[in-house]
């Protein structure tokens, strides 16, 4: 399996979220690289990751079959003022690839425009009010064409295996559901 997935965190990223995202993915045999604004990411609960590789050294032309945004209200405000993280996704996003994210994660989108009116999407109630003019539903996770989106960490698995699905099938993702005693 040769896919891969760039997971973009900051400073106030929710660990919770990011840290299930990667490890699930990693055990579906993704190839997860963690960009971050900086060497060392302080995340919204003090836990510190070290990313892979930083934000402003990612080629543009690096090609990942899904970016995943983690959320965190500080994280998610870091990732949207990233002017280099907003062009990667853009010319992501205009190749047709798949986008994701959970909790606040899909402010970042909607900061960068790239999340059409008329998609149906979930988030964290404190930024549902960044939706107004698309369908927001209240529904754990909603996948929607070449968008998926979670509402919080309560969901991150439930988040992470349709984001699995999507990308490996529905067969790898139970495999990792079962493999994690993750009752479905």
């Amino acid at each position: 399996m040769d896919i891969k997935v760039l997971v973009p965190i900051a400073q106030g990223t929710e660990e919770l979220e990011a840290i299930t995202i990667v490890n699930l993915m990693r055990r579906a045999g993704i190839q997860v690289k963690i960009a971050g604004e900086n060497e060392i990411v302080t995340c919204a609960r003090g836990l510190k990751i070290l990313p892979d590789i930083l934000l402003d050294k990612l080629d543009i032309d690096l090609q990942f079959d899904a970016i995943v945004i983690p959320g965190g209200e500080f994280g998610t405000i870091n990732l949207s003022k990233n002017e280099y993280l907003e062009k990667v996704i853009k010319e992501h996003k205009k190749q047709g690839k798949f986008l994701a994210a959970i909790c606040a994660g899909p402010s970042v989108l909607v900061q960068y425009n790239l999340i059409d009116d008329d998609a149906q999407l979930t988030s964290h109630p404190t930024v549902e009010h960044l939706f107004e003019n698309h369908q927001f539903t209240d529904e754990r996770v909603v996948i929607d064409k070449n968008l998926i989106t979670g509402k919080g960490a309560g969901a991150a698995f439930d988040f992470t295996l349709a984001v699995i699905t999507k990308l490996c099938g529905e067969e790898v993702s139970k495999k990792i559901a079962e493999d994690t005693f993750y009752i479905l």
